[in-house]
Protein backbone atom coordinates (compact mmCIF):
# COMPACT_ATOMS: atom_id res chain seq x y z
CA UNK A 1 0.00 0.00 0.00
CA UNK A 2 2.57 2.48 0.79
CA UNK A 3 4.61 1.37 -2.73
CA UNK A 4 1.18 2.19 -4.37
CA UNK A 5 0.73 5.66 -2.76
CA UNK A 6 4.25 6.84 -3.86
CA UNK A 7 3.65 5.84 -6.71
CA UNK A 8 0.30 7.34 -7.86
CA UNK A 9 1.04 10.43 -9.41
CA UNK A 10 0.35 13.99 -8.71
CA UNK A 11 -2.93 15.59 -9.11
CA UNK A 12 -2.66 18.48 -11.99
CA UNK A 13 -3.49 22.06 -10.68
CA UNK A 14 -6.90 22.98 -11.76
CA UNK A 15 -6.46 25.81 -14.85
CA UNK A 16 -7.78 29.43 -13.77
CA UNK A 17 -11.13 29.52 -15.19
CA UNK A 18 -11.00 33.19 -17.02
CA UNK A 19 -14.01 34.06 -15.78
CA UNK A 20 -13.14 33.86 -12.30
CA UNK A 21 -10.61 36.29 -13.21
CA UNK A 22 -12.97 38.94 -13.71
CA UNK A 23 -14.45 38.10 -10.17
CA UNK A 24 -14.29 40.93 -7.43
CA UNK A 25 -10.87 39.56 -6.08
CA UNK A 26 -9.52 39.49 -10.01
CA UNK A 27 -10.83 42.82 -10.92
CA UNK A 28 -7.84 44.96 -9.27
CA UNK A 29 -6.01 45.30 -12.52
CA UNK A 30 -8.99 45.99 -14.46
CA UNK A 31 -10.32 48.65 -12.40
CA UNK A 32 -7.01 50.36 -12.56
CA UNK A 33 -6.81 50.55 -16.07
CA UNK A 34 -10.07 52.03 -16.32
CA UNK A 35 -9.42 54.41 -13.66
CA UNK A 36 -6.46 55.03 -15.92
CA UNK A 37 -9.18 56.80 -18.59
CA UNK A 38 -10.14 59.67 -16.35
CA UNK A 39 -7.03 61.45 -16.89
CA UNK A 40 -6.57 64.99 -19.17
CA UNK A 41 -3.99 63.25 -21.20
CA UNK A 42 -6.48 60.08 -22.36
CA UNK A 43 -8.79 62.56 -22.92
CA UNK A 44 -6.54 64.72 -25.38
CA UNK A 45 -5.84 61.97 -27.21
CA UNK A 46 -9.54 60.40 -27.75
CA UNK A 47 -10.68 64.09 -28.84
CA UNK A 48 -7.81 63.93 -31.00
CA UNK A 49 -8.43 60.28 -32.01
CA UNK A 50 -12.38 60.91 -32.25
CA UNK A 51 -13.14 64.65 -33.39
CA UNK A 52 -16.55 64.01 -34.36
CA UNK A 53 -17.85 62.00 -31.25
CA UNK A 54 -16.12 64.54 -29.05
CA UNK A 55 -17.38 67.85 -31.31
CA UNK A 56 -19.15 69.54 -28.12
CA UNK A 57 -16.12 68.47 -25.78
CA UNK A 58 -13.76 70.43 -28.58
CA UNK A 59 -16.71 73.57 -28.88
CA UNK A 60 -16.54 73.75 -24.52
CA UNK A 61 -12.57 73.01 -24.53
CA UNK A 62 -11.95 75.74 -27.02
CA UNK A 63 -14.71 78.14 -25.55
CA UNK A 64 -12.89 78.15 -22.13
CA UNK A 65 -9.43 78.12 -23.32
CA UNK A 66 -10.71 81.51 -25.16
CA UNK A 67 -11.85 82.80 -22.34
CA UNK A 68 -8.54 81.98 -20.18
CA UNK A 69 -6.40 83.52 -22.15
CA UNK A 70 -8.71 86.47 -22.64
CA UNK A 71 -8.98 86.84 -18.91
CA UNK A 72 -5.34 86.85 -18.35
CA UNK A 73 -4.37 89.57 -21.10
CA UNK A 74 -7.08 92.04 -19.60
CA UNK A 75 -5.73 90.99 -15.92
CA UNK A 76 -2.39 91.78 -16.69
CA UNK A 77 -2.57 94.67 -18.69
CA UNK A 78 -5.06 96.15 -16.36
CA UNK A 79 -2.89 95.37 -13.61
CA UNK A 80 0.16 97.21 -14.73
CA UNK A 81 -1.75 100.25 -16.32
CA UNK A 82 -3.69 100.89 -13.05
CA UNK A 83 0.29 100.15 -11.46
CA UNK A 84 1.23 102.77 -13.43
CA UNK A 85 -1.70 105.39 -13.05
CA UNK A 86 -1.45 105.05 -9.28
CA UNK A 87 2.29 105.57 -9.21
CA UNK A 88 2.16 109.05 -11.56
CA UNK A 89 -0.89 110.23 -10.23
CA UNK A 90 0.37 111.83 -6.97
CA UNK A 91 3.52 113.09 -8.76
CA UNK A 92 1.25 114.73 -11.81
CA UNK A 93 -0.82 116.52 -10.00
CA UNK A 94 1.97 117.57 -7.59
CA UNK A 95 3.39 119.08 -10.58
CA UNK A 96 0.66 120.68 -12.08
CA UNK A 97 0.42 122.80 -8.63
CA UNK A 98 3.44 123.33 -7.59
CA UNK A 99 4.45 124.78 -10.87
CA UNK A 100 3.86 128.68 -10.62
CA UNK A 101 3.74 129.82 -13.71
CA UNK A 102 0.43 128.34 -16.02
CA UNK A 103 1.88 127.86 -19.28
CA UNK A 104 4.58 125.88 -17.93
CA UNK A 105 2.13 123.75 -16.25
CA UNK A 106 0.41 123.22 -19.44
CA UNK A 107 3.50 122.51 -20.82
CA UNK A 108 4.54 119.89 -18.19
CA UNK A 109 0.86 118.45 -18.64
CA UNK A 110 1.67 117.87 -22.33
CA UNK A 111 4.81 116.27 -21.91
CA UNK A 112 2.68 113.10 -19.84
CA UNK A 113 2.59 110.11 -21.80
CA UNK A 114 -0.52 109.74 -23.87
CA UNK A 115 -2.53 107.42 -21.69
CA UNK A 116 -1.58 109.80 -18.34
CA UNK A 117 -5.39 110.53 -17.20
CA UNK A 118 -4.59 113.43 -14.91
CA UNK A 119 -2.74 115.06 -17.33
CA UNK A 120 -5.22 115.10 -20.18
CA UNK A 121 -8.05 116.11 -17.52
CA UNK A 122 -5.95 119.37 -17.03
CA UNK A 123 -5.39 120.38 -20.33
CA UNK A 124 -9.16 119.68 -21.12
CA UNK A 125 -10.00 122.48 -18.30
CA UNK A 126 -7.67 125.17 -19.51
CA UNK A 127 -8.72 124.50 -23.05
CA UNK A 128 -12.20 125.13 -22.32
CA UNK A 129 -11.48 128.40 -20.47
CA UNK A 130 -9.13 129.47 -22.76
CA UNK A 131 -11.92 128.58 -25.57
CA UNK A 132 -14.48 130.80 -23.62
CA UNK A 133 -12.09 133.65 -22.70
CA UNK A 134 -11.71 134.24 -26.47
CA UNK A 135 -15.45 133.94 -26.86
CA UNK A 136 -16.28 136.39 -24.46
CA UNK A 137 -18.90 138.49 -25.65
CA UNK A 138 -20.64 135.83 -28.40
CA UNK A 139 -23.31 133.85 -27.92
CA UNK A 140 -21.53 130.89 -26.24
CA UNK A 141 -20.62 133.41 -23.27
CA UNK A 142 -23.92 134.38 -22.99
CA UNK A 143 -25.50 130.74 -23.03
CA UNK A 144 -22.83 129.38 -20.33
CA UNK A 145 -20.75 131.37 -18.17
CA UNK A 146 -17.29 130.47 -17.16
CA UNK A 147 -18.06 127.96 -14.51
CA UNK A 148 -20.66 126.23 -16.46
CA UNK A 149 -18.53 125.73 -19.59
CA UNK A 150 -15.12 124.83 -17.67
CA UNK A 151 -17.62 122.11 -15.49
CA UNK A 152 -18.98 120.64 -18.85
CA UNK A 153 -15.51 119.91 -20.19
CA UNK A 154 -14.85 118.29 -16.96
CA UNK A 155 -17.16 115.94 -16.64
CA UNK A 156 -16.64 114.78 -20.13
CA UNK A 157 -13.24 114.44 -19.59
CA UNK A 158 -13.80 112.41 -16.08
CA UNK A 159 -16.03 110.07 -17.62
CA UNK A 160 -13.55 109.17 -20.72
CA UNK A 161 -10.75 108.63 -18.95
CA UNK A 162 -12.93 106.50 -16.56
CA UNK A 163 -14.00 104.49 -19.45
CA UNK A 164 -10.76 104.03 -20.17
CA UNK A 165 -10.31 102.14 -16.56
CA UNK A 166 -13.00 99.65 -17.34
CA UNK A 167 -11.32 98.02 -20.47
CA UNK A 168 -11.57 94.34 -19.93
CA UNK A 169 -13.78 94.27 -16.90
CA UNK A 170 -16.82 93.39 -18.94
CA UNK A 171 -14.71 90.48 -20.35
CA UNK A 172 -13.98 89.39 -17.04
CA UNK A 173 -17.28 89.80 -15.57
CA UNK A 174 -18.79 87.68 -18.21
CA UNK A 175 -15.49 84.94 -18.28
CA UNK A 176 -16.40 84.27 -14.41
CA UNK A 177 -20.14 84.02 -14.33
CA UNK A 178 -20.46 81.89 -17.74
CA UNK A 179 -17.18 79.70 -17.52
CA UNK A 180 -18.46 77.47 -14.95
CA UNK A 181 -21.77 77.06 -17.03
CA UNK A 182 -19.61 76.39 -19.95
CA UNK A 183 -17.75 73.81 -18.14
CA UNK A 184 -21.24 72.56 -16.81
CA UNK A 185 -22.02 72.07 -20.18
CA UNK A 186 -19.25 69.84 -21.15
CA UNK A 187 -19.83 67.62 -17.29
CA UNK A 188 -23.80 67.06 -18.60
CA UNK A 189 -22.09 66.15 -22.14
CA UNK A 190 -20.02 63.64 -20.50
CA UNK A 191 -22.45 61.99 -18.07
CA UNK A 192 -24.77 61.41 -21.10
CA UNK A 193 -22.36 60.15 -23.02
CA UNK A 194 -21.25 57.53 -19.99
CA UNK A 195 -25.09 56.58 -20.35
CA UNK A 196 -25.07 55.67 -23.82
CA UNK A 197 -22.01 53.57 -23.18
CA UNK A 198 -23.73 51.74 -20.27
CA UNK A 199 -26.61 50.97 -22.95
CA UNK A 200 -24.75 49.87 -25.63
CA UNK A 201 -22.60 47.48 -23.19
CA UNK A 202 -25.66 46.04 -21.10
CA UNK A 203 -23.81 46.56 -18.09
CA UNK A 204 -22.23 49.21 -15.70
CA UNK A 205 -19.07 48.37 -15.18
CA UNK A 206 -16.38 51.01 -14.26
CA UNK A 207 -14.67 50.55 -18.23
CA UNK A 208 -17.66 52.03 -19.43
CA UNK A 209 -18.06 55.02 -17.72
CA UNK A 210 -14.60 55.94 -16.47
CA UNK A 211 -13.90 57.61 -19.97
CA UNK A 212 -16.85 59.63 -20.09
CA UNK A 213 -16.84 60.36 -16.21
CA UNK A 214 -13.44 61.50 -16.47
CA UNK A 215 -14.27 64.15 -19.07
CA UNK A 216 -17.37 65.35 -16.89
CA UNK A 217 -15.12 66.08 -14.38
CA UNK A 218 -12.51 67.67 -16.48
CA UNK A 219 -14.60 70.21 -18.26
CA UNK A 220 -15.98 71.24 -14.47
CA UNK A 221 -12.37 71.94 -12.80
CA UNK A 222 -11.74 73.89 -16.48
CA UNK A 223 -14.80 75.85 -16.22
CA UNK A 224 -13.55 76.81 -12.43
CA UNK A 225 -10.06 77.69 -13.04
CA UNK A 226 -11.42 80.11 -15.29
CA UNK A 227 -14.07 81.75 -13.63
CA UNK A 228 -12.17 82.18 -10.11
CA UNK A 229 -9.50 84.29 -11.33
CA UNK A 230 -11.73 86.28 -13.97
CA UNK A 231 -13.95 86.93 -10.42
CA UNK A 232 -11.57 87.40 -8.26
CA UNK A 233 -9.76 90.34 -10.89
CA UNK A 234 -13.09 91.37 -11.68
CA UNK A 235 -13.51 92.23 -8.24
CA UNK A 236 -10.11 93.76 -7.72
CA UNK A 237 -10.16 96.25 -10.75
CA UNK A 238 -13.60 97.24 -9.45
CA UNK A 239 -12.32 98.57 -6.03
CA UNK A 240 -8.82 100.54 -7.65
CA UNK A 241 -11.29 102.13 -10.57
CA UNK A 242 -13.41 103.62 -7.59
CA UNK A 243 -10.50 105.02 -6.29
CA UNK A 244 -8.74 106.16 -9.17
CA UNK A 245 -12.14 107.67 -10.08
CA UNK A 246 -12.30 109.23 -6.36
CA UNK A 247 -9.16 110.74 -7.61
CA UNK A 248 -10.28 112.13 -10.83
CA UNK A 249 -13.17 113.62 -9.10
CA UNK A 250 -11.38 115.64 -6.48
CA UNK A 251 -8.73 116.56 -9.02
CA UNK A 252 -11.55 117.53 -11.57
CA UNK A 253 -13.40 120.04 -8.55
CA UNK A 254 -9.84 121.79 -7.91
CA UNK A 255 -9.69 122.37 -11.74
CA UNK A 256 -12.81 124.03 -11.83
CA UNK A 257 -12.52 126.08 -9.17
CA UNK A 258 -8.92 126.88 -10.09
CA UNK A 259 -9.98 128.00 -13.90
CA UNK A 260 -12.84 129.05 -12.95
CA UNK A 261 -12.27 131.96 -10.29
CA UNK A 262 -8.44 132.18 -10.79
CA UNK A 263 -7.29 130.46 -7.87
CA UNK A 264 -7.40 127.01 -6.48
CA UNK A 265 -9.76 126.44 -3.00
CA UNK A 266 -6.69 127.37 -0.14
CA UNK A 267 -4.29 128.97 -2.53
CA UNK A 268 -3.81 132.51 -2.96
CA UNK A 269 -5.54 134.30 -5.60
CA UNK A 270 -2.49 135.42 -7.46
CA UNK A 271 -0.95 131.22 -7.95
CA UNK A 272 -0.09 130.45 -11.46
CA UNK A 273 -0.40 134.26 -12.59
Amino acid sequence: MLQDAATTPTAAPAAIDPAAQAAPGFAGGSDADALSQMGFSHLFHEMTVNPGEFAVSWVVLITLVVMSVGSWYYTIVNFLKNSIIRARAERVIRTFWDTPNHAEALRLMEEQPRKEPFSKIAIDAAQAAFHHQRNEGSRLAESLNRSEFIDRALRQAVARESGKLENGLTWLATSGSTAPFVGLLGTVWGIYGALIRIGASGQASIDAVAGPVGEALIMTALGLFVAIPAVVAFNAFVRVNTQTNSKFDTFAHDLHDYFATGSRVGDAPTSKQ
